[in-house]
């Protein structure tokens, strides 16, 4: 029962950021004069800054860890809450409705160019942070149904108190383990990935 209820709330969070993704780049296409403008996303002006810029992994750092575990924590204690559901499915959607934006701005406004800035943008870090947070909220959902169980006809009883605190604590550290090592890319190795890219602007 429980492994074919996670394929499901898997689906469930591919069409949210999908539906997200989609209504993103829906956005950006609707309100081009908006977006695509001299004060817009990633306009000239912001590309040059990020160019002359120096990059300083340890400030950065400590800007992301504290972002990304805080979002982590968020939606872990949300989760513990009966509205826990589609308060993840919205930060889903959320999180592809960002995605998607990015992306169409990123390609109307350098084409090709576009689209290697949004891959150092996102890549390597995206490897081990993309992971971690399909697995926060996969967890999320799992913690869910198990303090709510009479909400979707579930057994709730699978372990005793004890060992269930253990495991959910455990997982938990874990995901949290992911989303600093994926932070420490993101600010040490992505920085200087995307000011090699940026050259070519």
């Amino acid at each position: 029962m429980l492994p074919k209820q996670n394929s499901k709330t898997g689906y469930y969070l591919l069409y949210m950021f999908l539906l997200g993704l989609f209504l993103g780049i829906l956005a950006v296409n609707i309100r081009h004069d908006v977006w695509i403008n001299d004060n817009g996303l990633l306009n000239a002006e912001m590309m040059r800054r990020l160019q002359e810029s120096e990059p300083d992994g340890s400030y950065l750092f400590g800007y992301i860890i504290k972002h990304r575990l805080s979002a982590v924590l968020i939606v872990g204690l949300l989760a513990s809450t009966v509205i826990g559901p589609p308060i993840v499915y919205a930060y889903v959607c959320y999180l592809g409705a960002g995605a998607g934006c990015m992306l169409s701005v990123a390609v109307i406004r350098y084409g090709v160019r576009g689209l290697l800035f949004m891959a150092a943008a996102i890549f390597p870090h995206g490897l081990i942070l993309i992971p971690a947070y399909l697995f926060l909220f996969m967890w999320s959902m799992d913690l869910n149904r198990t303090l709510y169980p009479g909400t979707i006809g579930l057994d709730g009883h699978y372990y005793h108190r004890g060992r269930l605190i253990l495991q959910k604590t455990v997982k938990l550290t874990g995901i949290l383990i992911l989303v600093v090592a994926g932070c420490m890319l993101e600010s040490y190795v992505n920085l200087k990935i995307l000011h090699l890219i940026l050259e070519i602007f």
